[in-house]
């Protein structure tokens, strides 16, 4: 009997911080945040070709970022925790008994700080590039349309192609980090 409510609280502690993040209040209001900033660069038409219909076109864009969102939040935590337990091994952190998990904890939260900072640098990349297509289209529809074709997919290629350009070049200019 001890074992089986053992294994039931250690489910729960499992599943519930995974169920609490998937419905994130606060990541629901960013992608909500983001969809319109999104809606208006890239004008509603073209918002609507690249989610959906009219009637749901918003709800599906702000469900698709906010999904996206809590797994990328998820894996990059994930990813910073690894990468920080690999560092903090490295210098053989010397000190107290508890040294090396702060050292750890410290390593992390910069790391997933840097994410987050990049994620954020991301979504302005792919609002910008849709306000570009959009006026690339209204400009001249025609080598648009030669551009990335007139199916209704089009302006969705091109608000990719845009927003990885856009993200190349920033990072071009940002200095170098300093080496470890």
């Amino acid at each position: 009997m001890k074992k089986l409510l053992l294994a039931a609280a250690l489910s729960t502690a499992i599943i519930a911080p995974a169920a609490a993040s998937a419905q994130d209040p606060a990541t629901s209001k960013n992608a909500a945040k983001y969809c319109k900033e999104l809606r208006d660069g890239a004008g509603k038409p073209n918002f609507v070709s690249m989610f959906g219909t009219k009637k749901n076109a918003y709800g599906k864009c702000v469900s698709q970022t906010a999904k996206k969102d809590a797994t990328e939040d998820a894996a990059q935590a994930k990813k910073a925790k690894a990468e920080a337990v690999e560092e903090c091994r490295a210098m053989k952190t010397p000190g107290s008994k508890n040294a090396f998990g702060k050292c750890v904890s410290e390593k992390a939260k910069a790391k997933k700080a840097a994410a987050d900072k990049e994620d954020k640098a991301e979504k302005k990349d792919r609002i910008n590039a849709a306000q570009t297509c959009k006026a690339a289209k209204k400009d001249d529809a025609d080598k648009f349309a030669t551009d990335f074709g007139a199916k209704k997919n089009a302006f969705g290629k091109c608000v990719s192609k845009t927003a990885k350009e856009l993200a190349a070049a920033r990072k071009a200019e940002e200095p170098a980090a300093p080496a470890a």
